[in-house]
This record gives C-alpha cells, structure tokens and sequence, in this order.
C-alpha cells in the first residue's frame, strides 16, 4: 500500500530536545506525518549556550531554509572584525595567559568559517514555532517498546496508553530507553555510555558582567588550556550574555549515578587555583556543580528491525570539538530524506538500513576524534604535550573535515541507496560506508551501477 492509497505513514519520535524537533521539521518538510513524545510536561527551552559549526547550518538549511533564516536572527558570532571566521582563541589558564614575546594566542580559524552561537532556548524556541501545534504529545513517558510483527512497533506509555507506529526514532538523550531497545539483546556492553574521564563546571553572566572582570576578552570565544584544565568562554543572546564551560580532568571512574554532584564553592574554587586571577574573578557566576562528561564511542548499530536511534542517543559526544549538536542535524536531514522516500510500508527498513551505514560511521568518527581532541586540550595527548601552537595546528588541520563535510553529497548517496535497495532487495546485507573525510566513500557495487 502506498502513501496516497491508504492510512499515512507514521513516524514516531521520542523526545523533544533539538535532535526529536529537528527530525521533525524535516520529515513535515517532506509531507511526512510524525508524532514527537515528550515526557515532560511542557518545552524544556532552558539551558546554556550552543554552537553550529557550517555543517550543521547547512543541514538546518536543507532541512528548512525557513529554520535557517530564524536562527540567523538569534545567532551572535566574535565581536572583533579580525576574529569573525575564528572559532577560538587559544590561551593559557595560567597568569598572564601564557602570553608571551613569541606567543600571542593561537587562532582556531579557517576563511570559509564564520562563528555562530546562540543560547540553546532561543534555538528550541525557533524549532517549536515551525512545528504544528498538536504534533508534539506532552506527558508521554515510554516504559516500553516492542516489535512484535514485520511492520509495525507498539509503544506503551506510564499513563497506560498503547500506540503503534511504522517506525519509532529514539531521540531520547544518552541516557534512553530506546538505545537500550536497540543494543542490549546484541551489544549489552555497550548499552550504557562510557565516563569520558572529564566533569565540568557552567555558568553564565552578561557581558557587561564579563567584562568587568576579563574586559574585552569576553568579546570573542575563547578557550584557555591548561594540564588537565581549561576554561571555554563564548558570547551567547546577540551578544548580551557570555557562556562559561570549564574542565576538569579527572582520570578516576565516575562514582555513582550518571548525574550532577553538587559541591561546594570551596571545593570546586580549589580546582582552579593556578588560573589567572581574571578567570577565577568569574566564578562568581559558575555554579559549584559537577557536570561529568560521558559519551558513546563504540555503538555498533543505530537500529533494530524498525526502532532507530538518532542524536545523543546513538552517538552522544563530548564537547571538545562543538560538533555533538551538528551531529544530531545531520541525522535529523538524512534520515528525514530517507524517510520521505519511502511509498511502501515494505521500504522503511531499507531507509533505516542506510541511514545507519551513511551516518554512523561518520558520527562515531567524531565522538572519537572529540575524545583525542579534548587529551591534546588537557595537555595529554603524546603527540602535542603542552605545545600550544602545535595544538592549534592539530585543531586547524581536524575541525574543516567536521565543518565542510559535503552533506548534498550523502543525501544524493542516501537517495541512490535507497533506490537500489528498493529496487535490489538482495543489496541489504552490502554496507554503504562514509568516513569523516568526505574523501572515502563507496557503496556496494549493485548500487553503484
């Protein structure tokens, strides 16, 4: 049965943070009916700053140029003309900054970037504006998932209602039931997410704030480095409020719940004793809980018959590169293409097939680089020790292949995959692989022809 012959094609989502709302833009985009449950009982627009890379902006684009245009009023990027297409500054934590007669900072940069950050309630509130109302189902929290025929997944919520869907897109974060839906009967081990050996502190304060502690280094984004330690800084709200994110290293296992601990203000000032008197003056405004950092390095597969996995909760990542969020955009414009190609019930495992082999091998390439990134940031990496412009170069050379990754080129890929598979159904065991560098892609040779 086809679309236009019958009952629609249903999509069910599960959470409304960016990854659930982004999919969901897309699939409308492509006349594909969808339901977003959310267990929360209203948006959750709170939070800190968050930064798209061009990848992601292409991806909100294509997805909706209508989504790209609300987020260009809301984005801020560096204040200073010289540092428009910087991403950071790099620093030292130390006294002084680490400034020296031959050492003036080290620029994370490239001609074709342009900073962009905005505070994560503006971009939610963006997403929930291009949504119908009613698309969204409050109060709706899964206890279970099953697939107990070919076609069709059945949902039970808390509240005791049953629903059944041709599909089911877990965007439930890091911690989700559904990743566990999809790994536990195969890859238990890799069910939970993975301490990334790093906790971090949050705040933010306005520039006027900011600035009268740092002064016109809160202008621009900048991360300051340090053995084990470091302190991101970047403009959020058009330039009114200034993000801050700090590390801390920590090579012990994570005690306890994957969760916040809070301590108190001595015991979290005693982690930045050797920064600058500048850096510390703003703690004021940090609050003494610890963040830890986990992620998912090693998930071999986002799906399970018709249940996927999309965003944190296939690929959750850690923050030294600011391409977690970007990640979950690609997954959302690539898999609602795929989806909106399908015309037959008979078709969407060949759709999450290839979302799976096109988008996981890049996404876990950048969870991994992001963890070796954030060793050379802490001065561990064997490669760069506390050679800080060694450690711009490395930066320079790895962030373009996350920035200018060819994203028409996959959903072209994605399409002329989908079609074979559809059109050779023997291909499902071939395996489209894509890495990182945009420059080793090859699909099976049936579909190739």
């Amino acid at each position: 049965m086809t679309q236009a012959e019958g009952a629609p094609f249903s999509v069910a989502i599960i959470g409304a943070g960016i990854g659930g709302l982004a999919l969901a833009i897309g699939l409308l985009k492509k006349n594909v009916p969808c339901t977003v449950y959310e267990s929360a009982s209203k948006f959750d627009a709170v939070g800190a700053g968050i930064g798209l890379g061009p990848n992601a902006l292409r991806a909100i684009e294509l997805m909706d140029p209508k989504f790209r245009a609300m987020y260009d009023e809301v984005k801020v990027g560096n204040k200073s003309p010289d540092r428009v297409h910087e991403q950071i500054e790099i620093l030292g934590i130390q006294e002084g900054f680490g400034i020296t007669d031959d050492w003036h900072g080290g620029s994370v940069s490239h001609p074709a970037f342009e900073r962009s950050s905005a505070h994560r309630k503006a971009l939610l509130e963006i997403m929930e504006s291009l949504i119908p109302p009613g698309t969204v189902q409050f109060n709706k929290r899964v206890i279970r998932l099953e697939q107990k025929s070919p076609q069709k997944v059945t949902i039970v919520f808390q509240d005791g209602e049953v629903v059944q869907s041709d599909i089911v897109v877990g965007c439930d974060g890091i911690k989700g039931m559904s990743r566990k839906v999809v790994l536990e009967s195969r890859y238990p081990e890799e069910v939970p997410a993975k301490y990334n050996n790093t906790y971090i502190y949050r705040g933010i304060t306005s520039m006027e704030e900011a600035k009268k502690r740092i002064g016109t280094y809160a202008e621009d984004a900048r991360w300051w480095m340090g053995k084990g330690k470091g302190w991101a800084m970047y403009p959020i709200s058009k330039g009114t409020e200034v993000n801050i994110v700090a590390f801390i290293h920590d090579p012990d296992e994570w005690v306890g719940e994957q969760a916040t601990k809070e301590v108190t203000r001595e015991e979290m000032f005693s982690d930045f004793a050797e920064f600058d008197h500048r850096l510390k003056a703003l703690l004021d405004f940090v609050k003494p809980v610890r963040w830890p950092l986990f992620h998912h390095p090693n998930t071999p597969t986002y799906y399970k018959g018709r249940i996927c996995l999309m965003g944190d909760s296939a690929h959750a990542s850690s923050p030294a590169q600011a391409a977690g969020a970007g990640q979950g955009l690609e997954d959302a414009l690539i898999l609602s293409r795929l989806l909106g190609l399908v015309r037959r019930t008979n078709e969407v495992e060949s759709a999450i097939q290839v979302y799976d082999a096109i988008r996981r091998p890049r996404a876990q390439a950048v969870v991994q680089e992001s963890r070796d990134v954030g060793m050379a940031y802490f001065f561990l990496h064997p490669d760069f020790g506390d050679d800080l412009k060694k450690i711009t170069a490395d930066a320079n050379v790895r962030l373009p292949k996350i920035w200018f990754y060819d994203l028409d080129r996959d959903l072209k890929l994605a399409e002329d995959s989908f079609n074979a598979l559809v059109r050779y159904p023997a291909c499902k065991d071939d395996v489209v692989t894509v890495s990182i560098a945009e420059t080793t892609t090859s699909v099976p040779s049936r579909i190739a022809t």
